[in-house]
């Protein structure tokens, strides 16, 4: 019997939360730009073993949401249905991110298995707040990770937003189009060559911003590590 077995709800799992509070790693996670408000400081391991069980719970997912727990926020993400979920719930959970971990966790573990996935990872990428905006970029990398089946053409659709973004100077967000431009360039090597291209044409912005996410991404799209993959067809 796992030792969660006995939290029903949503009241006794925030209860739980509470106990499990940690006040130093709150301290410590705020050194890594984690927001620090309403967070109790419980490792994400744990979170996923209170989720065990609990998959495809969607009304659990919303009052845990609901809560406004750091924490809560991102088991709800681990226990929601992806079928369940709505372009409202989508527009509601993200104007509520206000940490880059909940963004991506939100992103990586629910909205990008959502039937809007595609269509928000657009519409966000042009919006103006910030983790908004993050979590479009964000979608397009867990996108060209998660969805096996997606075609080339709809990662190459992504690019002329990518490089619209990399102006943005924003460390939140130009990490968030960093991370896309490197994940769809390593699918393939056809979105390889297309990516490497976007990069060096980011390159030649004039934005302290898109230099940076060039040279990096060039690195890894360019280096050893990527291209022996697809010469092995790993």
């Amino acid at each position: 019997m796992d030792e969660h077995d006995d939290l029903f709800t949503s009241e006794q799992i925030i209860s739980y939360l509470r106990s499990q509070a940690n006040p130093s790693n709150v301290t410590g996670m705020a050194r890594y730009g984690i927001s620090s408000h309403n967070t109790l400081g419980v490792s994400i391991p744990l979170l996923r073993e209170i989720a065990k069980g609990r998959r495809k719970d969607h009304r659990l997912a919303q009052e845990l949401w609901e809560c406004g727990i750091h924490e809560a926020r991102i088991l709800a993400a681990f226990v929601d249905d992806p079928k369940q979920v709505t372009s409202g719930q989508m527009e509601s959970w993200v104007a509520d991110f206000d940490s880059w971990d909940i963004c991506d966790q939100v992103c990586s573990s629910l909205f990008d298995r959502t039937p809007y996935a595609t269509w928000k990872a657009v519409e966000w990428s042009v919006r103006e707040e910030e983790f908004v905006k993050r979590a479009g970029f964000v979608l397009m990398a867990c996108l060209a990770v998660h969805d096996k089946k997606a075609s080339n053409a709809l990662f190459e659709s992504f690019m002329p937003y990518i490089q619209k973004g990399a102006t943005d100077e924003r460390n939140f967000v130009k990490k968030a189009v960093n991370w896309s431009l490197r994940q769809i360039g390593k699918r393939n090597q056809s979105l390889n060559l297309q990516a490497i291209q976007t990069a060096r044409e980011i390159a030649q912005l004039d934005s302290r911003a898109a230099r940076w996410i060039a040279a990096d991404a060039l690195r890894e799209l360019t280096g050893d590590k990527t291209q022996s993959r697809f010469r092995t067809g790993a």
